[in-house]
């Protein structure tokens, strides 16, 4: 009897989970291989079951605010992202946006991310069946494999810092995950100022990933230099294919895929074009420019945007892939693109941070004595 309790209930001796392998993740049964003979519209949904999207940019939290009444579980056909369509369209997990409304005045921009913040906690709290917090890597697998899609907070814009690191240390521990470094005194035009470096540097330690979309060139190539950690652009595509402010020319692109960094290509008419061929022929210049490991999705649903053809609302992400499988994508790098260069980057953001503890304490430069 005492055997067959050991194998039902088995003992796990103290300090055994500290020797756990480094990212430590339950592995989900594998899905069925997609047939190569079937339509690309059947292998692109075969395919992202097994590898489901990561979407680095949804506006839900600013279009909610103007709904008198919403159930995201049930859908809603005043929105482009629900439960049930990002079911459809294979979303494993979302980056929800903090950023402010235009015009949104400097003193407010800390309040205003707090309520956004709040706010996710309570669509999230509301959705129990549809949707689930996360932080990590393995927290976005975690909530893939009990049937829900993850939701992380951010970018926020970097205004909501208030120019404090106590604020970055205070926002880190209320969730925010991702900041954008542009539109400040510390990250614009000329680039980053020492105390700019000292907020990369603290962003590391906290593990707060830094996006770089609309962010100068000079910052860009000052981020890529300093930070420990891979950074993203949660909205750019190729500027050689169309001029946008967001979208980056090659040499960036190349220097963000040397740096292991990602871009993440917007579903968005105005950056990309006005179809689904238009967006796939960033994907294949980013990835031909950067490397397949540095390419990924970023919706921009709910963002006050125009959307390419075929792709109207989250459901539609199936087309795309197809497009791209049609074109000659290895189902490889599509896995890659979906799933796993998100989860890569976070992974690398969690480990620059723990290297980072051991190394050094919170900083506790300001603003006046960096740039003063």
């Amino acid at each position: 009897m005492a055997d067959l309790q050991d194998e039902l209930h088995p003992t796990t001796e103290v300090g055994a989970l500290d020797e756990l392998p480094e990212p430590f993740v339950v592995a989900a049964p594998a899905p069925s291989p997609p047939d190569p003979d079937a339509s690309p519209l059947r292998r692109a949904r075969a395919l992202l079951a097994a590898h489901p999207v990561a979407d680095g940019y949804c506006g839900l939290l600013s279009a909610l605010r103007g709904l008198p009444w919403y159930d995201l579980e049930m859908g809603e056909s005043a929105l482009d992202t629900d439960v049930p369509r990002l079911r459809e369209g294979h979303v494993g997990a979302l980056f929800w946006s903090l950023h402010l409304p235009e015009g949104t005045p400097a003193e407010r921009a800390l309040s205003a991310t707090l309520d956004q913040l709040d706010l996710v906690r309570a669509v999230v709290r509301a959705h129990p069946e549809g949707l689930r917090s996360a932080d990590t890597a393995g927290e976005i697998s975690d909530a893939r494999y009990c049937g829900r899609i993850a939701v992380l907070s951010g970018p926020a814009a970097a205004a909501a810092l208030d120019d404090s690191l106590a604020v970055l240390r205070s926002l880190r521990a209320l969730g925010l995950r991702v900041l954008t470094l542009s539109g400040t005194s510390w990250a614009s035009g000329p680039g980053l100022t020492r105390f700019g470096e000292e907020v990369v540097r603290e962003m590391n330690r906290l593990g707060v990933v830094a996006d770089l979309s609309g962010a100068s060139e000079a910052t860009v190539r000052r981020v890529l230099a300093a930070s420990k950690a891979p950074v993203l652009c949660a909205r750019s595509g190729a500027r050689a294919l169309r001029p946008h402010p967001f979208n980056l020319p090659d040499d960036l692109l190349a220097a963000l895929g040397a740096a292991k960094g990602l871009c993440m290509v917007p579903l968005a008419a105005e950056q990309t074009g006005p179809s689904v061929r238009d967006v796939a022929d960033h994907l294949d210049h980013v990835r031909r420019v950067a490397g397949p490991a540095s390419v990924a999705l970023s919706g921009t649903y709910d963002a006050g945007v125009a959307h390419p053809r075929e792709l109207g609302d989250t459901s539609r992400y199936p087309h795309l892939v197809a497009e791209l499988l049609e074109r000659g994508w290895p189902e490889t790098d599509v896995a890659l693109l979906t799933w796993g260069n998100v989860q890569r980057l976070l992974r690398g953001a969690d480990f620059a941070a723990r290297a980072a503890q051991l190394r050094r304490p919170p900083s506790t430069a300001t603003l006046a004595e960096c740039d003063g």
